[in-house]
């Protein structure tokens, strides 16, 4: 999670939840399913071509507002001798949500763990060539420091997991372990970070009862409020919405837009329609290549690329 010295005393984490306008995606006639080249043979049966991967040429990013706050370049990645990235390579705006798409095994997740180095704990596994860079460093230079790596980029993952701590303990033990011993202004971070996440009118009067407590959407929430009280500069989020039902999912998808006017956010979905919804870029993935970035309202309305129309008016995936 990023972290300054010592976290601000004044930050307004008042979100702002507008209605992003929605994107119909393009009515494409029905065409026969294209799959990879595991396709089930029978006799007499004539089967369909693979999916031919077009990699998004390197002149077709988007134009990025400002100087970006990631740098994906060339990046490959290896799972001890299975390469499941290919040469990604783009650029991430900051105080934008940026969304990757693609079906499940396409590498989106690899490359969101990447960004923190969370993959660093699973054994074998590294980036082998290219590079990641936020705020123009390296992440994985020998000298970076992972936990303040970790402070900067902080991390919401699929299934919410909050400590079995009370609400108020779980917000404030990162700030906790980052030194911070002011009550006051941890009390201040707790209630500011609440706030911005959409959580503090329902827990006001519950916040040393048993975070396990809450409902799973209330949970996710309260997992984005422990994010945000370290001031990170980039918040990941891993398919956070996957568990929720219909009214929780709606609350987190206020809640992502909102925050985008203080931090960069990274969402991994496999939800066409809240990709379009929540965010402002899109990657698509397959098979560990990036096929097509873009703004959202492009790529959905009028991808460049092949694949990325076979993808997102259901073809396969």
């Amino acid at each position: 999670m990023d972290h300054e010295e010592s976290p601000p005393t004044n930050c307004d984490l008042r979100i702002f939840c507008e209605t992003k306008p929605f994107i119909a995606l393009p009515t494409i006639a029905p065409k026969p399913v294209m799959e990879s080249a595991k396709t089930d043979a029978q006799p007499g049966r004539k089967t369909e071509k693979a999916v031919q991967l077009t990699p998004a040429p390197s002149n077709t990013e988007p134009d990025i507002p400002g100087k970006p706050v990631i740098e994906i370049d060339h990046v490959d990645f290896h799972y001890g001798a299975s390469k499941a990235l290919h040469g990604i390579k783009f650029s991430i705006p900051e105080k934008k949500v940026t969304a990757f798409i693609g079906p499940s095994g396409c590498g989106k997740s690899t490359l969101l763990r990447c960004l923190n180095r969370m993959n660093d704990l699973i054994d074998h596994a590294k980036v082998t060539a290219g590079e990641i860079r936020i705020g123009g460093t390296n992440i994985n230079a020998p000298e970076v420091d992972v936990i303040e790596l970790r402070k900067r980029v902080g991390m919401v993952f699929q299934k919410s997991n909050p400590f079995p701590k009370t609400i108020y303990e779980n917000i404030a033990y990162g700030l906790r372990i980052a030194g911070v011993r002011n009550k006051k202004v941890i009390d201040q971070t707790v209630e500011e970070s609440l706030r911005g996440a959409a959580l503090w009118e329902e827990v006001r009067n519950r916040l040393h009862e048993s975070a396990l407590s809450l409902s799973g959407g209330q949970q996710q929430r309260l997992c984005i409020a422990r994010a945000i009280a370290v001031q990170p500069r980039v918040i990941l989020m891993d398919e956070p919405c996957s568990a929720l039902d219909p009214i929780a999912t709606a609350k987190v998808e206020e809640l992502i837009f909102g925050l985008k006017d203080q931090f960069t956010i990274v969402i991994v979905t496999h939800n066409m329609q809240q990709a379009t919804r929540c965010s402002d870029f899109t990657a698509f993935f397959y098979l560990g290549r990036l096929i097509e970035y873009d703004t959202t309202d492009k790529l959905f309305s009028n991808p460049a690329q092949k694949q990325t129309e076979d993808y997102i008016s259901g073809r396969f995936g």
